[in-house]
């Protein structure tokens, strides 16, 4: 399609268009009841005057008779100008008046008409027009009197010609700012455009360009480029979650393929067949639940849990998780506590519960105290061993927190820990998939809130901060992690 083409089917154009063509019929009226109304101011001029005459000659005849008229009229007849006057017998005959010839029929119609004539001075046989009244005397005599529309003409003839030309200017004007706007968004369109193609093309790091009017199209523009962010952040997720599920769970699936491999190849007891299939479901159920979480993660991502919001109590969620993991804290040597407010929250209950567990399950893997070179007081040595939650309401916001007293993760670190299946190296030796704190980090970001991670000098302080009423759960999402001042 050519470049005019392109022009003329732009919405910018067409628009453009009907508009002018509306506004060209509302001038085309407007100017026209212009001209006829200065025609009929003109008219009306004209019968005012004629018929003031016709009174002051119709009042010399009544007074001064025939004779009396007849040197009025001459005397008016010799003015320059464009009266006409005549007067007739009963027969029909010219007695006075500059009028040469009329058009049959005239003298004996009474009353006003529009005539062609002729001056009785004028050498050439050119018709003009003329507007007369003709009156009838007594004894039969007649008396015409008008003038000439000339001037009547000539002033319409210069309203028409303006119109026409005000109309002329209007339309070039118009065609010339709506090729303008239409070339001026083309423009614009086809930028876009030339991005989608390379979006489509495999660069979802490309953007609309947006510029500085903040008209629609740059409202639009920007809408669409937190619409393609959310894009590149989702397929890159899905790489990256593709990559780490073919790296992180090949090692688990080859284990269960050699586990089997040496219970075929080598013969033995029933107690060491139960012993390799016991491996062999633990090592599937460590499978099952990092595909589980995996699950989770995408459903918190997508927005497909937003459904299954409602208002609940997130104390009740903290106290729930603290009876839960209490026994398994006391296994590992450590003490679980809770400090909880009410702290009503709008939100998914099950994936904010799960949220939780996987904060206190890490604070439980994670919370044992480092060792030390000097013995510490009892007092100290129990805090130490100590594991916080917290559910408390700040401001609009509702804070779950998980605090330890173990070994943390360093600064560096913290920000890159909220990654599908990164495990630290402090954590190379314990058993997970990597996944606890980037599923709390999903679920906090389809809140609308965020996962924070502190230092607890010694150990971390992991905190879920969500809105406390947010009726649509419908946030913008936020980083996987804000850092905090160690």
């Amino acid at each position: 399609m050519t470049a005019l083409g392109k022009l003329f089917r732009t919405t910018a154009f067409r628009l453009t268009l009907v508009y002018l063509l509306l506004f060209a019929l509302f001038a085309a009226s407007l100017l026209g009841y212009f001209a006829w109304n200065t025609r009929r101011l003109i008219t009306d001029q004209i019968t005012a005057t004629v018929d003031e005459e016709i009174g002051l000659l119709t009042g010399v005849f009544n007074r001064r008779g025939l004779r009396g008229l007849v040197f009025a009229i001459e005397n008016r007849a010799l003015r320059p100008g464009s009266n006409l006057y005549l007067v007739t017998t009963p027969a029909g005959l010219a007695v006075a008046g500059n009028v040469g010839s009329l058009q049959p029929g005239v003298m004996e119609t009474i009353g006003w008409s529009e005539t062609a004539y002729r001056r009785l001075d004028e050498q050439d046989k050119t018709d003009h027009l003329a507007l007369v009244n003709v009156t009838e005397l007594s004894n039969g005599f007649r008396l015409l009197i008008g003038r000439d529309l000339e001037e009547r003409h000539r002033i319409f003839g210069v309203v028409a010609s303006a119109a026409q030309w005000s109309l002329l200017i209007v339309v070039i004007l118009g065609l010339g700012g709506g090729t303008f706007v239409a070339r001026r968004v083309l423009r614009r369109i086809d930028a876009m455009t030339g991005t989608t193609r390379r979006i489509m093309a495999g660069d979802l790091g490309g953007r609309l360009p947006v510029g500085r009017s903040g008209d629609e199209l740059d409202r639009l523009a920007e809408n669409l480029n937190v619409m393609l962010e959310r894009i590149e952040a989702l397929m890159n997720g899905l790489k990256e979650v593709s990559d780490n599920i073919a790296h992180d769970l090949k090692t688990p699936l080859t284990r269960l393929r050699n586990r089997a491999e040496q219970a075929l190849a080598k013969s033995g007891s029933e107690g060491d067949y139960r012993a390799a299939l016991e491996q062999t479901i633990e090592e599937s159920d460590g499978l099952i639940r990092t595909f589980n979480a995996l699950l989770m993660i995408a459903r918190a991502e997508s927005g497909q849990a937003r459904d299954n919001m409602a208002d609940f109590d997130a104390a009740d969620v903290a106290q729930g998780i603290h009876e839960l993991y209490e026994p398994l804290a006391e296994d590992n040597g450590l003490s679980l506590n809770v400090r909880s407010e009410p702290a009503p929250l709008h939100g998914n209950r099950e994936l904010i519960s799960q949220a939780l567990a996987n904060l206190v399950e890490n604070a439980i893997k994670y919370g044992q105290p480092k060792p030390v070179a000097q013995p510490l007081g009892a007092d100290a040595a129990a805090a130490d061993r100590t594991i916080l939650i917290e559910a408390r309401h700040d401001g609009d916001r509702i804070i779950l927190a998980v605090t330890d007293h173990g070994c943390g993760i360093p600064d560096a670190d913290r920000k890159h820990a909220v990654e599908r299946f990164v495990r630290l190296e402090t954590s190379r030796t314990l058993p997970g998939s990597g996944l606890g704190l980037s599923l709390a980090s999903a679920v906090a970001r389809l809140h609308g809130g965020d996962l924070t991670l502190d230092d607890a000098h010694p150990g971390l302080r992991a905190t879920l901060s969500i809105p406390a009423r947010n009726g649509e759960g419908l946030a913008a999402p936020t980083p996987d992690v804000q850092q905090i001042g160690a």
